[in-house]
Order: structure tokens, then sequence, then C-alpha cells
């Protein structure tokens, strides 16, 4: 086994090798006026990054930011195409805990909309959600509700989850621009990294009904 497996790694690294060959040749027989395409290209993909940046930011990406009522939730899901919205109460003590990472991912990634609205005051969106559970973010793309993260279980399940892990949840629901492994979530701390399918034993969805193990987060 110990030789297939370094047999395997011997060829996978003659094929980096060879890429890397092919790409410095390629770069060799460049002139200056290929070398001043690419440069051109690369001005003008920073230029649209940057105008990009700033029509999020006026619509109020990169703050986390509260809403109100169920307009307001509509009308932001109208007008950025990524959403991740925290249905909080002030009485729940880990919705405090959710606000904590939100607001620190909300600046990191400036394509995807960071919320926050007061479950007691939007009834009617609460119904239509079928939230029961507290805290519950949902999350929308293009206008529609794609997927929820109900309590803390996919999050390691527990209270002190690093943000890094609620950033890979919310970049495995494809809501930011993940960068990490996505079949692999960040480490608890105190475990040992698990792949996704261990480490959610059955994963939770409003429109199922379940509900939290805690109390505390029974709506």
């Amino acid at each position: 086994m110990e030789q297939i497996v370094e047999k395997q790694v011997l060829q996978a690294t003659k094929v980096i090798e060879q890429q890397l060959d092919a790409e410095i040749e390629r770069m060799e027989k460049m002139d200056e006026d290929d070398f001043e395409v690419l440069r051109q290209k690369r001005l003008e993909s920073v230029k649209k990054s940057a105008q990009q940046n700033q029509e999020w930011r006026a619509i109020g990406h990169g703050q986390y930011s509260e809403i109100y009522d169920e307009k307001d939730f509509f009308d932001e899901c109208k007008k950025s195409k990524n959403v991740a919205c925290h249905f909080y109460r002030d009485s729940t003590f880990r919705c405090k805990i959710v606000d904590k990472h939100m607001a620190l991912l909300a600046p990191k990634h400036m394509e995807t909309r960071f919320l926050k609205i007061n479950a007691e005051k939007c009834p009617f969106l609460v119904e239509r959600l079928r939230i029961k559970v507290l805290p519950t973010i949902c999350i929308a793309r293009d206008g529609k509700t794609v997927d929820y993260i109900v309590g803390f279980d996919e999050l390691g399940g527990t209270d002190d989850f690093p943000t890094e892990m609620l950033e890979w949840r919310l970049g495995c629901a494809a809501c930011i621009n993940y960068q990490g492994d996505l079949t692999n979530p960040p480490c608890v701390e105190g475990e040992k990294s698990k792949s996704i399918f261990k480490m959610v034993k059955s994963k939770k969805t409003i429109r199922e009904g379940d509900d939290d193990s805690s109390d505390d987060n029974d709506w």
C-alpha cells in the first residue's frame, strides 16, 4: 500500500512539474506586447472589482445590519444576490454568539449581505419561513430562500465554535466565496477535524419542523 501511495505521489508531482515547466516556457516566449495585454487585463479586473465593491457598499454590504419588518427582508433579498439573515430574540443568549460571528464575517465577505431581524417583531415572516428554533440563519440567493442554519448543531454543537466554522457552513451553502476546503470543516477546540458527513449526524431544516434540543432555543 505504501508503495502504491508513493507511486501516486510521484506521478502527481511529475504532473505539477510539467505544468510549471509549460507555464515558464509560455512566459519566456512572451514579448513586451503580450505582457502589456496581461497588464491591461489585470488592471481592468482590478477596476471591475473595485467598482463592484463600491456598488455593494452602497446597498449595505460590508456591515452587519438590522432590519425591522417583512418588507425590509424582501427588499434586501431583491437587492442582493446573496443574503444571510439571522432571526434572533433578545432573551436567547445564543443569538448574541451569532451576532459576534456575523459582525466579523460581514466586512470580510463583501459579496454577501449580512442581516439580523427580531423574530418577535415579524410573526408573518417567521410563520412563512417556518422558523421554530432560535437562533436561525436564513440563507437566500437570487431572492429565494435556499438553506437554513438552525441552532449550533452544524457548527460543532458547542457555544464556543470559531468564526471559521460559520464561515465554512456559509460556504457550503454557496452564500459566500469560500476559499477553504468545503469537504472538511475547521477544527472545533478539543476535537479532531471531521468530515462534513461525520460531523453532522442529521442535518436539520426548518421545513422539516425539527426542534433544537436546548430549551433556551425553543421558539
